[in-house]
């Protein structure tokens, strides 16, 4: 299974601080990658946030053209934990990609920025899933991807 990580690829394209098509490449690059992993008859799986219809279908048209079933999965809690986890993943030694998606809801207007985006989130068509603690979360997605 590949584990595709668009924000990693995206710290992968030099100056990708000061670039606004850097987000656009690294998905393009993840459609690629993704893609050819499929064509070898493997999984993949994509921990991003698309909430752009137009961007979620480029990768669901990756997979139907791969013959791969496409699955939309959305890890769902309260806007206050959304907040708290948001906070102790910036305090991880994760690097730039942290550092910058925290600048970047600071300057969004910070927590509360972060728990409207949460609730926007409501209206995305997925298979919701609770995200507690990561035993329970795990058991429900593998229920959840079973019912697909």
């Amino acid at each position: 299974m590949l584990v595709c990580d668009v924000d990693v690829l995206r710290t992968m394209i030099s100056g990708w601080q000061d670039d606004p098509d850097a987000a656009g490449r690294s998905r393009t690059t993840a459609l690629a990658m993704i893609s050819a992993y499929l064509d070898t008859g493997h999984d993949v799986v994509l921990p991003q946030l698309v909430a752009r219809d137009d961007q979620l279908a480029r990768f669901r048209a990756a997979a139907e053209a791969a013959g791969a079933e496409h699955v939309h999965v959305l890890l769902v809690a309260d806007p206050d934990t959304v907040v708290r986890r948001f906070r102790r993943r910036a305090d991880l030694p994760l690097g730039a990609w942290n550092q910058h998606a925290t600048a970047f809801w600071e300057a969004e207007g910070g927590d509360d920025a972060l728990r409207e985006w949460a609730r926007r989130l409501d209206r995305m068509n997925a298979i919701r899933v609770p995200s507690t603690d990561p035993d329970a979360t795990y058991r429900r997605l593998l229920d959840a991807l079973g019912q697909a």
